[in-house]
């Protein structure tokens, strides 16, 4: 019998606070912790995880790839980023990418890219158009963009430049914006993951590139989690049939291989050169190899025609089990990008759900936020239902 071991970390920064236990290895959309109890995986890593655990097609590939070059640098061409950026060319639209390690880095390179549109149109103190609630990283430029004075406190004085509108609202954007030549661009999530899977309106979305589009402003769109099918298209703001001029991605691009990239069109795809921006990590073989991988095998078996079907599978089940319970809000999403919102903070159910079997997120107080890899099935989303609704109505029951 395995003996029980303790999940601590005496030694690293107290940044996390994680829930007590540690996990060995996993298989599809199941993962087992180091004292031998599985969980079914409804979280993916945060969004990560888009072929789950130990895909037998993408393990013999990494494989391959770390015994041949795991990192060269970026003074060298690097074949797969020809090759990655090329798939994310022909699938987005767009004409050219930018590759990093991380959200937070891809997002960051956006930032630079709208200073510098600004500046470049002789523009000295730019300005971006960024929303309540929005989440884009934790560096002090991410920070700054981010609507959350939670994550923000004690990290002053913020980055300046940003102009805070709501969500959904396009009068409220063209008020914020009025009569200011100082603004360059609009910088928004599809659907925002971290403030509580919050999703922008189709005709909100086209109004917003129209309106880019009259005032020649750039359009940068964060598919950080929304994006790389996890909605049922390989972008979120494919739905509203648009185009942004700037799109940063990371999450579900490597499937568990930390990859980020800035894919743009031709209005910001030529504004960075030389000595411009950079990376040490970004782009190296393996994480390339990871995501032309990743790509190709979501393309043979058919993952966003999954995402799609199994996420409303899903909705629908998280819907029927939960109707008419008191401090039940709803559920909202697309995909396999789900909110359960319910009416007090539900924090608890995080570590209520570990001891039951299942990995969950909280995010925003009382959201629940459902983001399994892409190859969960309809009959995984029912083992998922049977294994929350039941955790959420005995919550909901308990006096506040």
């Amino acid at each position: 019998m395995t003996a029980f071991i303790e999940a601590s970390s005496p030694h690293t920064m107290n940044t996390y606070g994680r829930l007590p236990i540690a996990l060995s290895h996993g298989q599809g959309v199941r993962v087992w912790d180091v004292n031998g109890k599985s969980y079914l995986d409804g979280l993916g890593g945060i969004a990560v995880n888009t072929l789950g655990h130990n895909h037998p097609k993408l393990v013999p590939a990494l494989q391959d790839q770390i015994a041949k070059i795991i990192h060269s640098c970026n003074y060298y061409h690097i074949p797969n980023q020809e090759a990655l950026a090329a798939k994310l060319v022909e699938l987005s639209g767009l004409t050219n990418v930018f590759f990093c390690c991380t959200g937070l880095e891809a997002n960051e390179a956006a930032l630079k890219l709208a200073r510098k549109f600004g500046h470049d149109k002789g523009i000295e103190r730019p300005e971006i158009v960024v929303y309540e609630k929005a989440f884009h990283g934790r560096s002090i430029a991410t920070l700054s963009a981010t609507g959350n004075e939670k994550i923000q406190k004690g990290f002053g004085p913020m980055v300046e430049g940003f102009i805070r509108v709501p969500l959904n609202d396009i009068e409220a954007l063209k008020k914020a914006t009025e009569g200011n030549p100082n603004v360059t661009a609009v910088f928004f999530e599809t659907i925002q993951g971290e403030g509580g899977v919050n999703p922008m309106r189709i005709e909100y979305l086209q109004q917003v590139r129209k309106l880019c589009d009259e005032r020649d402003w750039l359009l940068m769109i964060d598919e950080v989690q929304c994006g790389m099918g996890r909605t049922g298209k390989w972008f979120a703001h494919q739905w509203a049939g648009i185009k942004p001029d700037v799109m940063p991605l990371a999450k579900g691009l490597g499937s568990g291989v930390p990859v980020g990239a800035v894919v743009a069109g031709p209005k910001a795809a030529h504004i960075f050169q030389p000595g411009n921006h950079g990376t040490t990590f970004g782009g190296n073989p393996l994480a390339m190899r990871a995501g032309v991988e990743t790509i190709r095998i979501m393309e043979e078996e058919g993952l966003l025609e999954n995402a799609a079907t199994v996420g409303a599978h899903l909705q629908a089940a998280l819907r029927r089990e939960l109707a008419g319970v008191e401090g039940f809000v709803e559920v909202r999403g697309q995909g396999l990008m789900i909110g359960v919102q319910l009416a007090r903070p539900c924090g608890v159910l995080a570590q209520r759900a570990v001891d039951a079997g299942l990995l969950i997120s909280v995010t925003a107080d009382s959201v629940i936020r459902l983001v399994p890899p892409l190859i969960m099935t309809a009959a995984e989303a029912d083992e998922l239902v049977g294994i929350l609704c039941p955790l959420i109505k005995q919550f909901l029951a308990e006096p506040v």
